[in-house]
């Protein structure tokens, strides 16, 4: 009887798929390459590892730890499509919320509003840059703008989805949910304010703080209820480059308004020209625009005309408190003039293809004012310098005016001679106090 059962479960052996529960039994247990029915025989004779015979190949030892069938050849081509499969499935869902991410954030307007408060920065740095703190405060300044901007849109999505500029933004077309939008813009408004506190300083974080609850929950439900919130709206935009010169200097000046004003005053007619343009859109969305109000257009067109000549000053104004060079003032005051010219125009004629000239002259002001203020910009060693000289000069005027007194009262024989080798100041360390703004900075020799 013990024969018959030996037999028997030899026979199971024998066949691997007949009870494969007792061969993973056997598989599992942690002395199954010592002892049992499948340990290695003791004899001396050769074994055989073909898989033809299922006893021998069984009976192996720890050389085959598997038991089953195995994956052939012709499997492993499934098993490299379906991981390539995979990939490009994990490839296209990080490109699709990129996306959502990027438009969410309005990158475009939001790098705009970096480039506002990394000139600030660099205004407000005075002769040596800090560029690992640049670095930081345009990053953060990017993160809190994205985070502004994403709530605007969680906030707007009912105004959105029914107007034709707005409709295919992720939110209006469901191309994201609106708890995956606010976790993503409530991260980057806590990341950037984190990196502006811990890199730049705490009044940096709390401006950049300050301008996402203003824009979020200020000026966004505003639109709804007032025209006044064009003027919020640029308060909101001149805030970037007061947060740049408050990150630089770590203090808010006289100086440092300059850009913000310049911000401000160009916000209105280049929002104005935007309202005019987007008329439809913004009462089928619900917006109480100011261009509303108006059906003739020509509040809108004095509106903005107005706001124009007030940028006509800002450029004397950096030349006369020591931001810039004389030249930036004649720069700026022809760039102002030819913006007014085409809000004049509009006022004049007020159509579409005048309201898109002033839309499209403000897009090229901002940058072209921007890049004279850096390139025109007085650091702190360049002013010191020049009064330093000046005292010099008067110091000198004093003492040979004494040596000329003494030199008369001196007989001419007993007059000795000028010392040779005296350092005379060179001709381009003057020239570079007036405005040059490409030449070296002065090196004044003390005597």
């Amino acid at each position: 009887m013990w024969r018959r059962n030996s037999l028997g479960l030899s026979s199971k052996l024998a066949n691997p798929n007949s009870n494969p529960s007792l061969l993973l039994l056997l598989r599992s247990s942690p002395k199954s390459h010592h002892h049992g029915f499948l340990a290695r025989s003791n004899s001396t004779g050769p074994e055989s590892t073909s898989a033809a015979d299922p006893v021998n190949w069984a009976q192996s030892g720890p050389e085959v730890p598997y038991f089953g069938p195995r994956p052939s050849a012709s499997e492993f081509p499934s098993l490299a499509a379906a991981a390539a499969v995979k990939a490009k499935e994990v490839a296209d869902l990080a490109k699709h919320y990129g996306r959502c991410y990027w438009e969410l954030s309005k990158a475009r307007l939001s790098m705009l509003v970096v480039a506002t408060s990394g000139t600030g920065y660099i205004l407000g740095s005075g002769s040596s840059i800090d560029y690992l703190g640049l670095c930081c405060t345009c990053a953060g300044t990017m993160m809190v703008a994205a985070s502004a901007n994403s709530l605007n849109q969680v906030f707007e999505v009912n105004n959105d989805a029914k107007m034709n500029r707005t409709k295919r933004r992720p939110l209006p077309s469901g191309r994201i949910t609106i708890p995956h939008a606010v976790t993503w813009a409530s991260s980057m408004g806590v990341a950037g304010t984190a990196l502006l506190a811990c890199k730049a300083n705490m009044l940096a974080a709390g401006l950049a703080a300050s301008n996402l609850g203003l824009y979020a929950f200020v000026y966004t439900p505003l639109k709804q209820i007032h025209p006044v919130n064009t003027w919020v709206g640029a308060v909101v935009g001149a805030i970037p480059p007061l947060l740049g010169w408050a990150a630089a200097s770590g203090q808010i000046t006289l100086n440092g308004m300059i850009l913000p004003a310049a911000l401000y005053f160009w916000q209105i007619p280049h929002f104005m020209a935007l309202a005019y343009l987007c008329r439809k859109d913004y009462a089928d969305g619900g917006f109480r625009m100011f261009s509303l109000a108006d059906a003739s257009g020509q509040r809108t067109a004095l509106v903005a005309l107005r706001n124009c000549l007030y940028l006509l000053p800002l450029g004397y104004l950096a030349y006369d408190w020591g931001i810039t060079s004389g030249w930036f003032c004649a720069e700026s005051t022809l760039l102002a003039l030819a913006i007014s010219s085409t809000a004049g125009s509009f006022y004049l004629n007020r159509t579409t293809h005048n309201a898109r000239r002033m839309f499209h002259a403000s897009l090229l002001y901002l940058p072209v004012f921007m890049g004279g203020l850096l390139v025109h910009r007085i650091s702190d060693n360049e002013q010191p310098a020049t009064v330093e000289n000046r005292d010099q000069l008067i110091d000198l005027s004093s003492s040979s005016e004494t040596s000329v007194g003494l030199t008369e009262a001196i007989p001419r024989k007993n007059r000795r001679p000028a010392l040779v080798g005296t350092q005379a100041q060179s001709p381009v360390a003057y020239a570079s106090v007036a405005p040059f703004p490409f030449l070296p900075a002065p090196s004044y020799v003390s005597s």
